[in-house]
């Protein structure tokens, strides 16, 4: 029974101890008695927890605070500097590795591309990114607090398992005990593009929003969806499919086995197999002088740099894809209504070309009162928000669940 008793004290006082820690992470810099206030706990009880956590070096003192009477309060902030964290993004043509602070301020970043990779080499590649990030890093090795880890396809979250990759044809692949029998540093894993949404709900366009959905359009295209400030799963982990929704009737035949989904209309090869059929089919376009007649070096990027050019094929087929897309988004907004839309991903570089088409069939399409609360647009975090949203699976391990262990 005391072990029980002892137990339970031990379990309440570290969950107070991380709440503390992110009040002090999100309202910062603030006073114990602003806390006590916020947590309803007992003055002396802050007192006590702040002390623990000072003595990590995570919680640094700052200036005194003016105060009503009496002496005035010493503020209390993350020292973002007192430890690290890995953020790593499997994505289906590069894996990209970032070491952050813990604001998830980028100390050194490093990439590897994978488009010519064995399947039983992509774990290899991987753990050599993540090392040469480190080194790079020049923190010490017991600076690193977690690595957490985004990758394509079906994961297990839980057990850390990539349960399906499809890009790279892997199955049942323990990512979480390969990373942490190299470095024997916690690792988290999640799906990339939940992983994203989880960044951007911390440091993006989804701060402070209860309900948004992520969508990334790159080599292929997921959803994140945030509901109540959570990451919305699934039954089987696979919610946020948009890429494998129907887009156009008898279009083409996507992986998956059905015909028209949006991920074979507008994601990245999709917008430069419309290209190549468009030419073949006797398009004119300065896409076959730019590829020197090798159709097969056409991308969705120099798609773009055309259009932004004023090629007119290419500029039909940005604004094309921005269409499909609204249709898809058009059905998440009434699905879900949510507050915000947020793109990222590759393909959403494209700029005001491909959203203006977009938010206009999103709109249209959309049933008016969801449409008329919701906003649509791109991500701040850019190029970087895979492995920013792979590291805020560890900081969000720091600040929101205690260590049971």
């Amino acid at each position: 029974m005391d072990k029980m008793v002892t137990g339970s004290f031990q379990l309440m006082k570290q969950m107070n101890k991380t709440l503390i820690l992110d009040i002090i992470r999100t309202h910062g810099p603030i006073s114990r008695a602003e806390i006590a206030k916020m947590t309803k706990l007992t003055p002396p009880t802050v007192t006590n927890l702040v002390k623990d956590l000072l003595s990590t070096g995570m919680v640094v003192e700052g200036e005194r605070m003016n105060s009503t009477g009496g002496r005035k309060a010493i503020n209390l902030q993350i020292n973002p500097t007192a430890y690290y964290v890995i953020g790593v993004n499997v994505g289906v043509s590069k894996v990209s590795v970032v070491v952050t602070d813990l604001m998830a301020n980028v100390v050194v970043e490093s990439s590897s591309a994978l488009q010519h990779v064995s399947s039983d080499r992509i774990m290899d590649v991987v753990v050599e990114t993540i090392r040469r990030c480190m080194q790079s890093s020049r923190v010490k090795a017991d600076k690193f607090m977690g690595i957490g880890v985004g990758m394509h396809g079906l994961v297990n979250a839980e057990e850390g398992v990539a349960v399906f990759a499809p890009n790279f044809g892997l199955r049942d692949v323990h990512v979480k005990e390969i990373i942490e029998q190299t470095f024997d540093i916690p690792t988290y894993l999640d799906n990339d593009v939940r992983a994203m949404a989880l960044g951007e709900s911390w440091f993006g366009h989804g701060q402070n929003v209860d309900n948004f959905i992520f969508i990334n359009v790159g080599m292929g295209i997921g959803a994140g969806i945030v509901l109540q400030e959570e990451v919305y799963r699934g039954i089987s982990e696979s919610a946020g499919e948009i890429g494998h929704t129907t887009v156009v009737e008898d279009g083409p035949q996507c992986n998956c086995g059905n015909h028209g989904c949006l991920e074979v209309m507008a994601a990245g090869p999709a917008i430069a197999k419309r290209a190549v059929k468009a030419i073949n089919d006797g398009a004119q376009t300065r896409l076959t002088k730019r590829v020197n007649d090798q159709l097969d070096e056409i991308t969705a990027k120099i798609i773009h740099e055309e259009a932004v050019d004023g090629d007119p094929l290419c500029r039909q087929i940005i604004e094309d894809t921005g269409k499909y897309l609204g249709i898809g988004i058009a059905n998440l907004i009434n699905i879900f209504n949510p507050a915000k839309i947020i793109i990222g991903g590759g393909v959403s570089n494209a700029g005001q070309m491909l959203l203006e088409p977009l938010i206009h069939t999103a709109l249209v399409r959309a049933m008016e009162v969801p449409a008329s609360k919701v906003s649509i647009e791109t991500t701040p975090l850019h190029d970087r928000v895979g492995p920013i949203g792979a590291a805020t699976l560890v900081l969000k391990h720091i600040f929101k669940q205690p260590n049971l262990g």
